[in-house]
């Protein structure tokens, strides 16, 4: 930082009179665990080309075997704030090659020294040699999982089948966060569900007859979103959304040899959901199928079907009408309101 009254790089130090020695600069060169060592941006290997010194206090720093291969030559060394202000007199430049934690101690004894007012402080320079590319901490998640599920008695011995409850609950909080609009509860949600997507694929990599990891799970997806968007990643062309339904579901066709648009759909899931996929499959297909039979459950087909038709999700809509029910339960129960409808039977 640099202000009117102070030395650039150290804030409240003494600015040089002018005609008096070059008091140097101090560079301290910071790198991200996140990107591959060696990968430095360019003012970075400007910097350690045209430093007279390059120090190091890790000897294991990840970044030195790819510094001196590119002929830069590192000192193992953890130098004071006093012997790093001398090494910088007369103009020379050292650069720190920063830890992960950065270097407190050497900076926290540089702010003492020019907190003195003594000194002829040097420039100090904070040159960040690589950045976090978007979703460089789906890294530090993996890594996590997997130490978690190493050292955790609990985590290591789960199984595909014993978190298939959570993944279920997960997936339904999400939700909710989504239909009420509450964005810190979104943002939660969110991560527990990559949670149990990086969960199972940990798990899988313990699999001794079919192992897979992470990386093989992103792959697969990624190859097939490619696949399935020619109109982004080819030549194919898609003015609206239903044309890209539309092309979608006959890839998939294409790909799983389909004999039926309703292989595929889990028959498992709510039953207006189930409902509404059916009637979508069938309705692209060009299928002009319609519910016969009686009783509520055709007639709640029915009203699936119709929902689906007009654009509406039935299931979305059933749970903002319950909901809605619910709180007009509350607001009777509120109002002391309590007395059971006509034909309703009191539970004691």
């Amino acid at each position: 930082m640099t202000t009117p009254d102070s030395a650039p790089g150290v804030p409240g130090a003494p600015r040089t009179a002018p005609g008096a020695p070059d008091t140097g600069r101090v560079v301290l060169l910071t790198t991200s665990h996140r990107v591959a060592p060696g990968l430095l941006s360019w003012p970075a290997w400007q910097a350690l080309r045209g430093a007279d010194r390059v120090v190091c206090a890790d000897a294991g720093h990840p970044q030195l075997p790819y510094l001196r291969e590119a002929g830069v030559a590192v000192e193992i060394a953890g130098p004071e704030a006093r012997e790093l202000v001398d090494a910088c007199a007369g103009g020379r430049t050292v650069v720190v090659v920063a830890g992960a934690e950065g270097e407190p101690r050497l900076t926290d004894g540089l702010a003492r020294l020019a907190g003195g007012g003594r000194e002829a402080m040097p420039d100090l320079e904070l040159l960040p040699g690589s950045h976090d590319l978007p979703g460089a901490r789906l890294l530090d998640l993996v890594e996590v999982m997997d130490r978690i599920r190493l050292a955790c008695p609990w985590s290591r011995r789960r199984t595909h089948e014993d978190l298939v409850k959570y993944g279920i609950e997960e997936a339904y909080e999400l939700v909710e966060a989504i239909e009420t609009g509450d964005r810190a509860a979104l943002r939660e949600e969110l991560g527990d569900v990559l949670l149990q997507v990086v969960f199972h694929a940990r798990i899988a990599e313990d699999d001794a007859a079919d192992p897979f990891s992470v990386d093989d799970v992103a792959a697969a997806i990624v190859a097939k979103l490619v696949h399935r968007h020619p109109h982004v990643f080819g030549d194919e062309t898609a003015e609206t959304p239903e044309d890209v339904k539309a092309h979608w579901l006959r890839t998939k066709a294409a790909e799983k040899r389909r004999t039926s648009v309703t292989e595929g759909v889990p028959l498992d899931q709510p039953a207006l959901a189930l409902a509404a996929k059916l009637a979508g499959r069938a309705r692209t297909a060009g299928l002009d199928v319609r519910p016969s039979g009686g009783g509520p459950g055709y007639e709640l087909l029915a009203l699936a079907v119709r929902a689906e038709a007009e654009g509406t999700d039935p299931e979305t809509a059933l749970r903002a009408a319950a909901r809605a029910y619910r709180d007009a339960i509350v607001a009777a129960e509120a109002a002391g309101d309590s007395r059971p409808a006509e034909g309703d039977v009191p539970l004691a």
